[in-house]
This record gives C-alpha cells, sequence and structure tokens, in this order.
C-alpha cells in the first residue's frame, strides 16, 4: 500500500488551506503520543508532518477523574463499644505484661551472673611453662592400685611417662611389656612387681597402703600385673588454694579407654575419708572418639561430696560441655576454675563458658543439700561430718592442691559396661586381663608418639586475696 493510498482513507480536506494542516497535525502527533507514550516523531512510528488526521481523534472523550468513596460525616464504629473486644485487649495488656516481666528478670540474672563473675583480688602462687617439671611446684605419684578408681595403669617416675619439651609436659601412657623388662608371660602369671624395689622402679611407693605397692601375678585368680604404665603429677604439699583460681592449658590424648583428668584433692582429710572431705573436678575427658558418647568431644566437671561413698552426691553437682566439628585432642584449650566462699564453677576457654555452676547457699548447707539426713550405714544412722563449721560451703572450704593424670580403664563406671565394644565388666574378678587381652583392638586407636598422652602447655594458680 502506497502513501497515496494511506491517504485516501482519511476524510477528505482542503489541501490547500495551511491553517486546517497546521491545526491537525499536532492533534495527530499528540494522539500519537498518547497512544504510544514517547515523544513526537517524524521517523518509525509516525507518519510524515503532511498527512491529515482524522477528525474523530478530536473528539476523543476526556478520561473520569478519580472520585473518593469515602464517607463523610459521622459513621458508626461497632467495635469500639464490643466489649468481647475490650476483653482482648486486656488480655493484651496481660500478654505484654508478661513481656515485659520477663525481660525484666532476663536483665536481673544477666547482672547478677556478671556480678558474680567480676574478678576480686587474687595472688599468683604458680606460672609453670614447664621448661622443666619443677619439683618446688611437682612431684609423682607412684602406685599400682588404680587410686580407687580400677584403673588398668600403674603410675611410674619414668620419663616414658612423664617429661618435657618444647611443647610443654607430657603424660603418655605406655604398655607394660614396652617399657619394662617384664614379659608377656609374667605379665599374666608368676611375676611379683614391688615398687620399693629398685628393680621395678625407682624403688619408691606414695601411698601409706602396702597392697597399692606391691601385686603378683596368677593365671588362675586371673590377677595380672598392670598392663599400662602412666604418670600422675600432683602439687601436694607444695601448692594449693583455698578459694582462688586455677587454669590449666592443655590438649587431651586420643585413644579408647584413655582418662584425662585435671582435678583438685584436699590437702588433708580433714571431714574424714573420701567424698567426705571432697573432690573438684575440673576437666575429666574419655579419649574414645565421637562414636562414643561423651568421648573426646566433650568435657565434664563435678564436685564429688557426701559422708560416705555409697553416697556420693556428684550427680547433683555435675555439668558437661561439648566442642563442634572437633575434639580435645586436635588442638590446645584452656580449662579453667573460679571458687570463692559464695560459688565454684569451671569454664572451658573463657570464664563466659561455663562447664559447671554452683552456688553456695547461704541458708542451705551440703548436708541439706544432699538430703542426707536419716541415712544409714551399717544399721547406723549418719552423722554429720561438717556440721562443726557452721558453714554452708564444707567440706569446700579447705586447701585443695592440683592434680594432672591420664589414667587408662575403670571399674567405677566411668566407661559403660557392654556397650561401644567395652572389652570388660566392671565388677568382673579378671577385669584387667579381659582389658589388656583386648589390647588389638583398643591400641590402633591410640595416637602416635605423644598424641596418645596429654599435653600440658602452662598451668597458673592464684589464691584469692592480695599478696
Amino acid at each position: 500500500m502506497g502513501l497515496s493510498d494511506f491517504r485516501f482513507k482519511f476524510p477528505k480536506q482542503n489541501q490547500d488551506d495551511p491553517a486546517a494542516q497546521q491545526q491537525q497535525t499536532p492533534v495527530r502527533r499528540q494522539s500519537l503520543e498518547i497512544r504510544s507514550h514517547h515523544a513526537p516523531s517524524t521517523t518509525r512510528g509516525s507518519l510524515p508532518s503532511g498527512v491529515a488526521t482524522p477528525s474523530g481523534f478530536a473528539s476523543r472523550k476526556p478520561r473520569h477523574t478519580f472520585k473518593s468513596y469515602r464517607l463523610k460525616g459521622e459513621y458508626q464504629q461497632p467495635w469500639v463499644d464490643d466489649k468481647r473486644l475490650k476483653r482482648t485487649k486486656i488480655n493484651n495488656y496481660i500478654v505484654y505484661g508478661f513481656i515485659v516481666a520477663g525481660l525484666a528478670v532476663c536483665g536481673y540474672l544477666g547482672y547478677d551472673g556478671a556480678n558474680a563473675a567480676k574478678t576480686g583480688d587474687y595472688c599468683l602462687i604458680m606460672d609453670d611453662n614447664f621448661d622443666t617439671i619443677d619439683s618446688a611446684n611437682w612431684q609423682h605419684e607412684v602406685q599400682t592400685g588404680g587410686f580407687g578408681t580400677g584403673s588398668f595403669d600403674w603410675t611410674t617416675t619414668d620419663r616414658a611417662n612423664s617429661f618435657t619439651d618444647g611443647e610443654g609436659l607430657h603424660i603418655v601412657p605406655t604398655l607394660t611389656t614396652e617399657t619394662t623388662g617384664i614379659s608377656e608371660e609374667q605379665l599374666l602369671n608368676g611375676y611379683t612387681l614391688n615398687l620399693t624395689r629398685s628393680g621395678d622402679g625407682d624403688g619408691t611407693c606414695t601411698s601409706d597402703d602396702w597392697t597399692q605397692c606391691s601385686v603378683r601375678s596368677n593365671e588362675t585368680t586371673g590377677i595380672i600385673i598392670p598392663p599400662v604404665r602412666s604418670a600422675r603429677l600432683s602439687t601436694k604439699g607444695k601448692k594449693f588454694i583455698k578459694y582462688g583460681r586455677v587454669e590449666v592449658v592443655a590438649k587431651m590424648p586420643r585413644g579408647d579407654w584413655l582418662w584425662p583428668a585435671i582435678w583438685m584433692m584436699p590437702e588433708e582429710s580433714k571431714y574424714g575419708e573420701w567424698p567426705a572431705s571432697g573432690e573438684i573436678d575440673i576437666a575429666e575427658l574419655r579419649g574414645n572418639d565421637w562414636k562414643y558418647p561423651l568421648g573426646r568431644d566433650a568435657v565434664s566437671s563435678a564436685l564429688h561430696w557426701g559422708p560416705i561413698s555409697r553416697l556420693d552426691a556428684y550427680w547433683q553437682t555435675y555439668g558437661i560441655k561439648f566442642i563442634r566439628r572437633t575434639d580435645f585432642s586436635k588442638g590446645f584449650h584452656t580449662f579453667g576454675l573460679e571458687w570463692s566462699e559464695d560459688y565454684l564453677f569451671t569454664y572451658l576457654d573463657s570464664r563466659l563458658k561455663q562447664v559447671f555452676y554452683m552456688g553456695f547457699g547461704k541458708d542451705t548447707t551440703m548436708w541439706q543439700r544432699g538430703r542426707f539426713e536419716g541415712q544409714t550405714a551399717n544399721s547406723t544412722v549418719l552423722e554429720n561430718p561438717w556440721a562443726q563449721t557452721g558453714n554452708t560451703n564444707t567440706p569446700f572450704d579447705e586447701n585443695f592442691y592440683l592434680i594432672l593424670n591420664v589414667a587408662v580403664g575403670a571399674q567405677n563406671g566411668w566407661f559403660y559396661d557392654g556397650k561401644f565394644e567395652k572389652p570388660w565388666v566392671d565388677k568382673g574378678p579378671t577385669a584387667a586381663r579381659d582389658f589388656y587381652k583386648a589390647k588389638d583392638q583398643w591400641l590402633p586407636s591410640w595416637g602416635e608418639g605423644n598424641n596418645r598422652g596429654m599435653t600440658v602447655k602452662n598451668v597458673k594458680m592464684w589464691r584469692e586475696g592480695k599478696c
């Protein structure tokens, strides 16, 4: 279709009237602008200026203006006078009130906790980086009897089991047959180990109980020489505190049935035999991997206390903390204790990351907390061993010293019977032998070299009060 054909489609106009052309052309352009939403153009999308515009475009009806339907004047608001809605408003106020009260309680608890965590005056009494095992700070505890837990290790002064290097102090368990002249045959039968005999060590035993210093293997009874040797170091008689702080920077061992511990015992058993005089466990772990519940990705803290061992109330004063995507054998961590007359707590890496916290009540004694009143032993009603002090934190009101050790196995429930391929039964008469005979099962899980032991980089101990 040509331009001339296009022009004949419109009503005929006076071609010779310039005024008419000038009047019509803007109308055409205006209509095109409205339709295309673009500025007028003589190029693509518009007609040449000489082309006439149909008159129908000029008579286009104007758009309707916006008309509001908002009510004018007064109108009814029935919800204002609805009693049901008033009740809803009251309920909302109650909810808001509880929210405000909850926030206030949270704020108070946060303030109270922060106030309790304030650092008071402390006197640094030990800061050991373990350039050597300093005899002014540490002594070795040498025994064969498992220290009341039934562990299978024999603690020594041997440098194979405790030594220092550039990393710090290493406490490393070793097989008895690998680090002594005792053969496997002797380990199982017919050999007498006597710690006071120089051929079996350095001739010392630190226990007052001679049964903890000697053992004879017997194939018939199932008693064997302790199959593993390890080390246990303490500050007993050298460094101790009654209230203060302790921080130990350490990396834990890797291996099934290893039991590393950082803990404290009383300098004197003033209130009686364990646990009457108390025990403070700063950090205890298991060397088993993540497949074992509470393995080496978990650290626990506890207080042991009670008039007799059967009534040890540690389950009331116990805490656990996990770390994610790693475990305590893969790096160093700070295991800490803060202890005062009013409270005691343990922490991991920071005082704000508490593992366990206990406040000593102003009106509730440990005897009352443990509900020991009326308990009996051998048909005799137990007496309160802490009554004479008048303190609510007894027995945790005496001097305690620090212990570092790596035990192997136990017969006190620390490792669960009948689960996770545990090769012995706690109450079994041949527990140590059963453990040793399963060494092909557990020994490969032990880390190589020092990784099977606990490495301690630094120990600090502060006593409460000014120096």
